[in-house]
């Protein structure tokens, strides 16, 4: 790695530019896992961290529950938008959401989706979603061979399921959409107006306004949703408090759909560049379950979350003292030449599959398997239907270090 890149590294992993340059990013972390897998990162910008780098690390934080807390910290933001948000809110969280608690909290508060979001009841609406991916794929043919995938195509498919799940109208997704991207892109003058925590924090409260107004209607008129069950649920009898229950819709309804679109569009371009690989999957489509875990892998749209310790510790051979917080590097950890064969390799029929894009652990993403599902029926259908896929112009990706993927993508085809 150039000398200048080493001697920049801490503010380069924390600058929302390098997740917008796929290269830089891997380049960077790519030495980091063979010469300092464990990095302690202190820039003037930001309150001091280790960046866990190498899967087993990765594995090892977030199975131990009980020594790695995911309170205080959440994700990686500034120290003025840190007292920005302690200012406007009272506290350090953005917010409390299954990410942000411990158990026992984290566990009650799971519980209440859980079912919901299995594999049973996901196959549930299965077809409801299918259809949806033949209307996506119908959007795209009447495009005339040309459109921004990124834009037009994967940033609505999941979306439109999550609206779904949660039960709210159609009408309302440009809205959701416009809130989600000032949530994860808000550093990103494109995405969310390059304005950090401000436009996070406009972002929360357009959500909370718009929530309050949903709990209000499913405490009326309950329905088979998620909506419903956030609406009316209760701990030991009384009902959930307002911040959490917000909290929750916003990782449903945000979290939900912009990290699978990251995923969709993600997984498109590797397939672009390898077109062997697209090939493939055409010729094989039973390789399609393989192919998603390998475009969420690739992709990694969750670029970090933080632990922190609670005692002394050691991680990586590193000292860890309590109070410490740790920077879980997902997309390095999925790069990780010591679990994965030829990493840098896009493989469609990869396996075993290590990733951790989900996280792993009690924390897992909930929403793992509606994820998969969406992205298996929207790809079964693509493939099916457009041919001669192929770049028409240059991509272009979120410059966001927390959650990010491609904001551009533009394509031509054939139908």
């Amino acid at each position: 790695m150039p000398t200048e890149l080493v001697d920049n590294i801490d503010h380069i992993i924390t600058d929302p530019v390098t997740y917008g340059d796929e290269h830089l990013y891997h380049e960077v972390f790519a030495t980091l896992r063979q010469s300092d897998p464990v990095h302690w990162c202190e820039t003037a910008n930001y309150r001091p961290f280790w960046a866990v780098t190498r899967h087993a690390d990765v594995t090892r934080v977030e199975l131990d529950a009980k020594s790695f807390h995911n309170a205080p910290r959440q994700f990686l933001v500034t120290i003025d938008d840190e007292k920005m948000l302690q200012e406007t809110t009272g506290s350090s969280n953005f917010a409390r959401n299954l990410v942000a608690m411990d158990d026992p909290d984290h566990r009650v508060f799971r519980a209440m989706t859980a079912a919901w979001f299995g594999q049973k009841s996901i196959r549930s609406i299965e077809d409801e979603i299918a259809a949806l991916a033949r209307e996506t794929v119908d959007r795209m043919v009447a495009m005339d061979g040309h459109c921004d995938f990124a834009k037009d195509i994967s940033a609505w498919f999941p979306l439109r399921t999550i609206m779904i799940v949660l039960g709210v109208p159609r009408e309302d997704e440009p809205l959701m959409l416009e809130l989600s991207q000032k949530l994860f892109g808000n550093t990103d003058a494109e995405t969310g107006g390059g304005e950090g925590m401000a436009s996070m924090l406009d972002a929360f409260n357009a959500f909370n306004a718009y929530f309050a107004g949903v709990t209000a209607d499913r405490r009326a008129n309950p329905r088979d949703d998620v909506a419903t069950i956030l609406a009316n649920a209760t701990i030991d009898g009384e009902p959930i408090g307002e911040a959490e229950r917000n909290a929750y819709y916003l990782i449903v309804a945000a979290a939900g759909h912009d990290t699978t679109s990251s995923a969709i569009s993600g997984g498109l371009l590797g397939l672009i560049r390898n077109p062997d690989q697209m090939e493939k999957l055409r010729a094989d489509p039973s390789l399609m379950p393989k192919a998603v875990d390998e475009f969420i892998r690739w992709t990694s749209p969750v670029k970090h979350f933080f632990r922190t310790a609670v005692a002394d510790c050691e991680v990586g051979g590193k000292a860890i003292k309590a109070g410490d917080n740790l920077m879980m590097c997902y997309p390095s950890a999925n790069r990780d030449e010591a679990v994965f064969d030829d990493p840098f390799a896009f493989r469609i029929d990869r396996f075993p599959n290590r990733h951790v894009a989900f996280g792993y652990g009690p924390h897992v993403c909930l929403g793992q398997y509606l994820a998969k599902l969406e992205m298996r029926l929207l790809y079964t259908e693509l493939l099916s239907r457009v041919h001669d896929i192929r770049l028409d112009g240059d991509p272009a990706w979120v410059e966001a270090n927390f959650v990010s993927g491609l904001k551009r993508l533009p394509i031509a085809y054939r139908t």
